[in-house]
């Protein structure tokens, strides 16, 4: 029993450490908004934003991360973390529709990112704005002015193509058909390369074209790791402690007691007599 408890390798003791990281704190705000939907950028330009953003994450190395997602208003859908798990799975369950007001409201989503890094982290943050720039809700110029001013640079990329895409309406998961105006006709999403150069321009960030063929990620990184390391504790769970040494202990301790107790044992040990005396003892009695 000793034996098989150690082979299944109990683990207890787990406790919570405290660990010193250098790194930058990196906000990125998703558009969710449903011209995202549009397939100019394969599979779809949403999709092809997460995958982007999962590509981020697996570079990133002591950089903490954050996500705003934004349509016609910005929410916050994960806290700044170290947790690169947790920000994958947050990651997944972004969906389009998801912010019930339509519309593509940039500036909010800037400004939400920038009360989300705080105020002990701004002058080594970086926000980067994945949209197709269609911006009709707010001054995202005037927010980018802002978050400069607090020492956070803002970066722009652009998910779509000039030339545009209709929108895929779908009901029931099967294409119903695409988006339409009040007059009958197909509604075109074309990006807005122009709005997000000048979001970037006034974020002293790059604004980046994204394509079917790159992403822009490696772009993103160059300019993360160029940025000046900031440290920071973050709070982790240690993993847990291995106990399988002391049942491994405990059948060594019980094989060898059988080895020198058994009646089979070794004709070494049965030289020795040890149980001599006690078999002098049983031949008096009988």
């Amino acid at each position: 029993c000793s034996l098989v408890m150690a082979i299944a390798r109990p683990q207890i003791g787990s406790k919570l450490e405290e660990v010193k990281r250098q790194g930058v704190d990196v906000m990125i705000a998703l558009d969710v908004s449903n011209s995202m939907n549009a397939e100019d950028i394969r599979p779809t330009r949403l999709e092809r934003s997460k995958q982007a953003i999962y590509r981020l994450i697996d570079q990133l190395q002591g950089d903490r991360i954050g996500l705003v997602v934004f349509a016609g208003q910005a929410y916050v859908q994960l806290p700044i973390t170290t947790d690169y798990g947790a920000a994958k799975l947050f990651l997944s369950t972004i969906s389009s529709g998801m912010v019930p007001t339509q519309g593509t409201a940039i500036g909010s989503a800037i400004e939400k990112s920038i009360a989300s890094i705080g105020d002990s982290a701004k002058h080594n943050s970086a926000i980067i704005v994945i949209t197709d720039g269609e911006n009709h809700e707010d001054d995202a110029i005037s927010a980018a002015k802002e978050a400069v001013s607090k020492g956070i640079t803002v970066h722009t990329v652009g998910m779509g193509s000039p030339g545009g895409a209709p929108i895929p309406v779908y009901r029931n998961y099967s294409r119903a058909g695409f988006l339409q105006d009040r007059n009958g006709t197909t509604v075109i999403t074309k990006l807005d390369d122009a709005m997000l150069q000048q979001i970037a321009d006034a974020g002293k960030g790059k604004f980046i074209r994204a394509t079917n063929s790159d992403d822009g990620v490696n772009v993103l990184m160059k300019e993360i790791s160029a940025m000046e390391k900031k440290e920071f504790a973050s709070k982790l769970f240690t993993d847990y402690e291995d106990q399988f040494q002391y049942f491994l202990a405990l059948s060594l301790l019980f094989l060898l007691l059988d080895f020198l107790i058994s009646e089979r044992r070794s004709e070494f040990i049965a030289k020795l007599n040890l149980f001599g005396e006690r078999k002098e003892k049983e031949v008096k009695k009988s």
